[in-house]
């Protein structure tokens, strides 16, 4: 556990919303605030859009002070800019701790290859490398469309010698310098293929050795002590279909179902938003009852009127885009505990 100051501020008071605060101190349980709060089953929210985030240090620094629980960085539709995201994951480390207590925000990039099939993604594989390298938090896989796909994801976003949800049935390492191959025949992850090369980069901003970063950059909750928050986007009427098995795959950390996409696939130019049309309502509640089942947490956009009907619901992961949504969820809150992860606000909302 670490103890950190809040930034500097008129004391007990939070210098963005001006709501007083009922402490100064905060501890910190973890690197990723987002797994951090995911894990006691309490709701996150993020900012930021499918294109259009600025990568610079100055952005960097002035992110650094955000509202969110993390910030969402769109690469899918945006500009593969691993120099401008050095710079900015570095200006988010150089400003104060972040209004909880951590190092920085979390960081989760939506990255440009499509999950269509598991060879798609092996090949594009050096593109999970190169932004886990820049130390970011977490990656979001768009286009999901099939279990090998996203196990393939996974597989490519860990070090091989992390082996919590490796198929038991495959060949030790010993075994295939011995030319031993074998098949999986239980459903399980096969190895990881991340290699050696961007620990120590990644390990600076995450303000870890190159051994403490590669012990904990593995996925949550697959591993309870990961630090890697993954999740996927069904975003096709074929995969609706499919999502049950999808979202049972080791290492996932979220799923949402992509309305804009699927939308546009069902023949809605204009996307539609919740309450959905009876097609889209279908969809998302099926990719929501398998996040239920597989104890994945949903994505899923909420307003302010619709917040308590979502959380009430079990929505864990919020694309709310404004701090008027989280002060709601902050106001339902009645646990004490609730409300210090939160930014200890004393009659939020």
């Amino acid at each position: 556990m670490m103890h950190a100051r809040l930034p500097s501020c008129n004391p007990g008071e939070d210098h963005r919303s001006g709501l007083r605060l009922n402490f100064t101190c905060i501890m910190v349980h973890r690197i990723n605030r987002a797994i951090e709060l995911l894990a006691q089953d309490l709701a996150i929210y993020y900012i930021g859009g499918h294109t259009g985030h600025t990568l610079t240090y100055a952005s960097g620094r002035q992110d650094a002070n955000t509202w969110a629980d993390y910030i969402n960085i769109g690469m899918e539709h945006g500009s593969f800019d691993m120099a401008g995201l050095a710079e900015y994951m570095r200006g988010l480390v150089d400003s104060d701790p972040t209004r909880f207590g951590h190092r920085t925000p979390a960081v989760i990039v939506e990255a440009p290859v499509d999950g269509t099939d598991a060879a798609n993604v092996r090949f594009n594989a050096w593109q999970f490398r190169q932004i886990l390298g820049r130390g970011v938090h977490g990656i979001l896989l768009c286009q999901a469309e099939s279990a090998d796909a996203v196990r393939a994801f996974v597989e490519s976003c860990r070090y091989p010698h992390h082996s919590t949800g490796v198929d038991p049935s495959l060949p030790s390492p010993i075994e295939r310098m011995h030319g031993v191959t074998r098949e999986p025949t239980t459903g399980g992850l096969g190895r990881g293929t991340r290699g050696r090369g961007s620990k120590t980069t990644a390990a600076g901003i995450w303000g870890l050795s190159p051994e403490g970063y590669m012990a904990c950059c593995d996925p949550w909750p697959l591993n309870p002590r990961g630090e890697l928050l993954l999740g996927v986007k069904l975003e096709s009427p074929e995969r609706i279909a499919y999502c049950e098995e999808i979202v049972a795959v080791p290492g996932l950390g979220f799923a949402e179902m992509g309305p804009g996409d699927l939308g546009l696939a069902l023949g809605y130019v204009t996307v539609p938003r919740d309450p959905y049309p009876p097609e889209m309502r279908e969809a998302r509640e099926r990719v929501f009852a398998a996040c239920c089942k597989h104890r994945v947490a949903f994505l899923e956009t909420a307003m302010p009127d619709s917040i308590i009907a979502k959380l009430d619901e079990g929505v864990r992961v919020i694309a709310g885009r404004r701090s008027s949504v989280a002060r709601t969820r902050n106001a339902r809150c009645r646990c004490s505990q609730y409300a210090l992860w939160h930014g200890g606000f004393a009659g939020a909302g």
